[in-house]
């Protein structure tokens, strides 16, 4: 039976993955998107495995991120669809969670994870079973990371710090970014900033590409584990509706 990769990175550590940010920038100068559809095609070691399905909308001040894990061929016939949750403000900064919910691919795990911005708590937990840590400035839930990237500026960087809940645990992450890296996609050939996760050489390694063009969405991500196992994500469709519209 192949073993499939917990929700919580959603081939994101995503999934995700995946991941304000632990260091703020300012906005992007152009309208971030009213609303986004996407979807991706999610491989295992070259195997296709899922496909992924993601909505963005916000609204009044507010957003709403769901993304829906299906799984196919042999997968399927042990494996349900996977649901996961993100809400909350949008902010100066960009994204302030509120509430994520997720369920973890292979076991239904729920996941959760409550943000108190005015207490500066993060309550987070699975399966009735919770802990509270304190709440830094930019901190995501795995949903909202990949979004919040549309409200980050990456002029003259090359590093990116990342604080992100996956409903288990809190984490914090550093990039390396290198622009100007071209990818073939389902979508054609796409210009990208190309983030490289630093960590210790038996860890696993995460790769995530941003489309300059597409608000720096995310069309592909590779996360390597210690086993060898390696995910792959890439977006087959995207559908963007600015705010100015």
């Amino acid at each position: 039976m192949p073993r499939i990769m917990p929700l919580h990175t959603d081939i994101t550590l995503r999934i995700a993955a995946l991941l304000a940010l632990a260091t703020c920038a300012t906005a992007l100068a152009a309208p971030t998107p009213r609303s986004v559809q996407a979807s991706y095609n999610v491989t295992m070691n070259g195997t296709p495995i899922a496909v992924m399905n993601e909505t963005f909308e916000a609204r009044d001040g507010t957003y709403r991120i769901t993304s829906e894990s299906v799984p196919l061929g042999a997968v399927a016939l042990f494996q349900k669809p996977a649901l996961a949750v993100s809400s909350g403000h949008v902010a100066a900064e960009g994204l302030r969670p509120e509430r994520f919910e997720g369920r973890r691919i292979g076991n239904n795990q729920q996941l959760k994870a409550e943000f108190d911005w005015a207490g500066e708590r993060l309550t987070f937990g699975r399966d009735g079973k919770t802990e509270t840590v304190t709440l830094g400035r930019g901190t995501q839930d795995r949903l909202s990371i990949m979004y919040q990237f549309m409200y980050q500026s990456f002029d003259k960087r090359d590093r990116l710090e990342v604080a992100m809940t996956d409903g288990r645990r809190l984490a914090r992450y550093q990039y390396t970014i290198t622009p100007n890296v071209e990818i073939e996609t389902p979508l054609g050939r796409m210009t990208t900033l190309h983030l490289v996760k630093q960590s210790d050489p038996d860890a696993s390694s995460n790769e995530i590409w941003l489309a300059p063009e597409h608000h720096f969405l995310p069309v592909r991500m590779v996360i390597r584990e210690s086993n060898g196992t390696r995910y792959e994500q890439v977006v087959n469709r995207i559908e963007i509706k600015s705010a100015s519209k």
